[in-house]
């Protein structure tokens, strides 16, 4: 199978379909072939990703603040998991705060947006992972 003809399997873990609904628009806008898929909480993403009905995400895209299991403790529980840890996660999270970014990259995040995104940041996080995998020339 061909680059161009792959898709490539995201997660989406956001609580805010408002937000979900941005991240959808922002992996459109680069045309690059993704398959999303959304749930709702850390309990929700933990039972998708350890049922393996679904493609294994390359991509897990996660809000800190959720009810039921937040950010912080599906990202520990991830990065504990042998199956699990090598999968990048970036966090996307209202939180500014210094001590929210450091304690993300302690648990093991990729990297850290900050929400409310301004489309133009999204776009160009997502044109960054879209070159990373080959979908878009810079």
């Amino acid at each position: 199978m061909s680059k161009e003809s792959a898709l490539v399997p995201v997660l989406i873990v956001e609580d805010d379909e408002a937000d979900a609904y941005l991240v959808r628009m922002a992996f459109a806008d680069t045309g690059m072939a993704v398959e999303l898929s959304h749930v709702g909480d850390g309990i929700e993403a933990l039972e998708y990703l350890r049922r393996g009905l679904a493609p294994r995400p390359c991509l897990i895209l996660l809000d800190l603040n959720m009810p039921r299991m937040d950010g912080r403790t599906f990202l520990a529980e991830i990065k504990a998991d042998a199956e699990l840890r090598t999968i990048p996660v970036v966090i996307l999270s209202t939180s500014d705060s210094p001590r929210d970014k450091a304690q993300s990259r302690e648990l093991g995040a990729a990297d850290y947006i900050v929400k409310p995104m301004y489309m133009e940041e999204l776009n160009n996080a997502v044109r960054r992972l879209a070159r990373f995998w080959g979908g878009e020339e810079e």
